[in-house]
């Protein structure tokens, strides 16, 4: 059985500073790209970053510059690095797991519950 828990979520302040996690298990982490998306109330869910299962990333062009996103394959955790956060980053952050072994990004097979961030302005 494959599980994502994400960890890290919180109240801060426009400028502050959070790292979420995500750890996964019954899967061979390594093999497997990572995702991380975000949904606003009110707002359909939206990519955030990715990290192939050979460490290439890419990030939504909102996040761009702001957000780091890396694995730790011997944890099999993946994190998501928030930096200069904004208001308009408060949502619900979600981590994924890639449904097919060795690619760059998804489809996403497997979700985490979520992990609240809100940014005040």
């Amino acid at each position: 059985q494959v599980q994502l828990v994400e960890s890290g979520g919180g109240l801060v302040q426009a400028g502050d500073s959070l790292r979420l996690s995500c750890a996964v298990s019954g899967r061979t982490f390594s093999n497997y790209a990572m995702g991380w998306f975000r949904q606003a109330t009110g707002k359909e869910r939206e990519f955030v970053a990715n990290i192939g299962w050979s460490g290439g990333t890419s990030y939504a062009d909102s996040v761009k510059g702001r957000f780091i996103i890396s694995r730790d394959n011997t944890k099999n955790t993946v994190y998501l690095q928030m930096n200069n956060l904004k208001p308009e980053d408060t949502a619900v952050y979600f981590c994924a797991v890639a449904r097919t072994i060795w690619t760059s990004g998804g489809p996403y097979e497997y979700w985490g519950q979520g992990t609240q961030v809100t940014v005040s302005s």
